[in-house]
C-alpha cells in the first residue's frame, strides 16, 4: 500500500482526522498500562541489610521501615529517604585522605585553616585527628539538622579548640593525649544530642600534634633540651634510688647488731647477777660447803688449762727409771 500525498489541505485534514479516530480507539490501553507500570516502578521499594528507609507522607515523617522489600503510595505522596544505620562514616580534620591502602596516599594541599590551634599557654601546635559516626537516630538525622556531615566538622573543629585551649603544648604533645581524646569526645557528643542530631560518636582521636612549620626547628631543640632535662633527672633518681636505700640498709644492720650486743649484754649480767645472788645465798647457808664447792669448781676450769703436772714424793731419792716425762710410757 503506497502512501498518497494529499493534493489540497481538505484531503489531508480528512486523512488526519481519520488517523486520530483509530488512535483514540488503543488510548485508554495505551494509557492505563503507562499508569498502571508507573505506579508499579514507583511503590515498590526494597531496603537493604544495612539501612533503613524512612517514609515522608505529603513532606511529613509517617514511618520507618526495616531492611526488605515495602509498599509505599505512589505519585509523591509517600517519599523515601534511605539513611545508612550501620556503616561507620568518617571525617578527616587537618589532612585528606587520597587512596587508603598499604601504601596509603595523603593530599598534600594545606589545611592550616582548620588544624592550627591555641593552646592555653598561649603556643601554636598544627593538629590533626579523626571523627569516625554513625546515625543512631534516622529521623533526626534527616529533619533535625540541614547538613549533618558540615554541622560534624563544625561542632568537631569548635570542640578541639576549646579543648587544646584548656590545655599547656606539653600536655597537649605528650602527657594529655588520651585526655584529650576523650573531653573533646564527650564535647561534641553533647552537642550533637543538644541539637537531636541523631548522630552517635564512635571514635575521636587525634593523629599527629605538632609545631608549625616555622617554628619547627626551634621548638625541637627545646623538645630535646626538655628530654635531656628529664633524662639527667632520671639517671640522678636512679643513683640516688641504689645508694641510699643500700645505705639505710647497713645502718639498719648496725643498729639490729648493737641492739643484739646489748640485749646479750643485758642478758649476760642478768644471768651473772642471779648467779652471784644465788651463790651468796648458799654461802650463807652453808659457807664451808659454798667455799669448797666454789675451790673444786675453780679448779675444774683452772687445772685443763695448766698443762702437764707432775707431782713427787718429799723423800722420793729419784724418779721411777721407766716414768717417760715427756708423756710417753713404755
Amino acid at each position: 500500500m503506497e502512501f498518497k500525498i494529499p493534493d489540497t489541505p481538505e484531503e489531508l485534514f480528512r486523512q488526519g482526522s481519520k488517523n486520530v479516530q483509530k488512535m483514540n480507539k488503543w488510548f485508554p490501553y495505551v494509557a492505563f498500562i503507562f499508569i498502571f507500570s508507573f505506579i508499579i516502578l514507583t511503590s515498590f521499594y526494597s531496603v537493604e541489610q544495612d539501612e533503613v528507609g524512612v517514609i515522608r507522607r505529603f513532606g511529613k515523617y509517617h514511618v520507618t521501615t526495616s531492611p526488605g522489600l515495602h509498599w509505599k503510595l505512589p505519585f509523591n505522596i509517600d517519599t523515601l529517604n534511605k539513611v545508612k544505620v550501620k556503616r561507620v562514616l568518617k571525617e578527616e580534620f587537618g589532612f585528606r585522605t587520597l587512596e587508603a591502602g598499604i601504601n596509603t596516599k595523603y593530599s598534600t594541599k594545606s589545611y592550616d585553616d582548620e588544624a592550627i590551634m591555641l593552646t592555653g599557654d598561649l603556643n601554636v601546635l598544627d593538629v590533626s585527628w579523626i571523627v569516625q559516626f554513625k546515625v543512631k537516630d534516622p529521623v533526626g538525622f534527616l529533619f533535625n539538622v540541614r547538613n549533618p556531615r558540615e554541622t560534624i566538622r563544625d561542632l568537631s573543629e569548635s570542640a578541639m579548640r576549646q579543648v587544646i585551649g584548656d590545655h599547656s603544648v606539653t600536655e597537649a604533645l605528650t602527657t594529655r593525649k588520651n585526655e584529650i581524646n576523650l573531653e573533646v569526645r564527650q564535647s561534641l557528643q553533647s552537642s550533637l544530642d543538644q541539637y537531636k542530631s541523631g548522630i552517635q560518636i564512635e571514635k575521636l582521636e587525634l593523629q599527629e600534634v605538632l609545631p608549625p612549620t616555622s617554628v619547627k626547628a626551634s621548638f625541637n631543640d627545646v623538645n630535646e633540651a626538655e628530654q635531656e632535662k628529664e633524662k639527667v633527672i632520671n639517671q640522678s633518681w636512679e643513683a640516688y634510688n641504689k645508694v641510699i636505700p643500700r645505705a639505710r640498709g647497713q645502718a639498719e644492720q648496725i643498729i639490729r647488731e648493737a641492739e643484739g650486743y646489748a640485749f646479750a649484754r643485758v642478758k649476760k649480767a642478768e644471768g651473772d647477777a642471779t648467779k652471784f645472788i644465788a651463790t651468796w645465798d648458799a654461802y650463807k647457808n652453808a659457807k664451808d660447803v659454798t667455799r669448797k664447792r666454789i675451790y673444786l669448781e675453780t679448779m675444774e676450769e683452772i687445772i685443763p688449762k695448766a698443762g702437764k703436772i707432775y707431782v713427787f714424793e718429799p723423800e722420793a731419792n729419784n724418779v721411777l727409771p721407766l716414768l717417760k716425762l715427756d708423756g710417753g710410757t713404755k
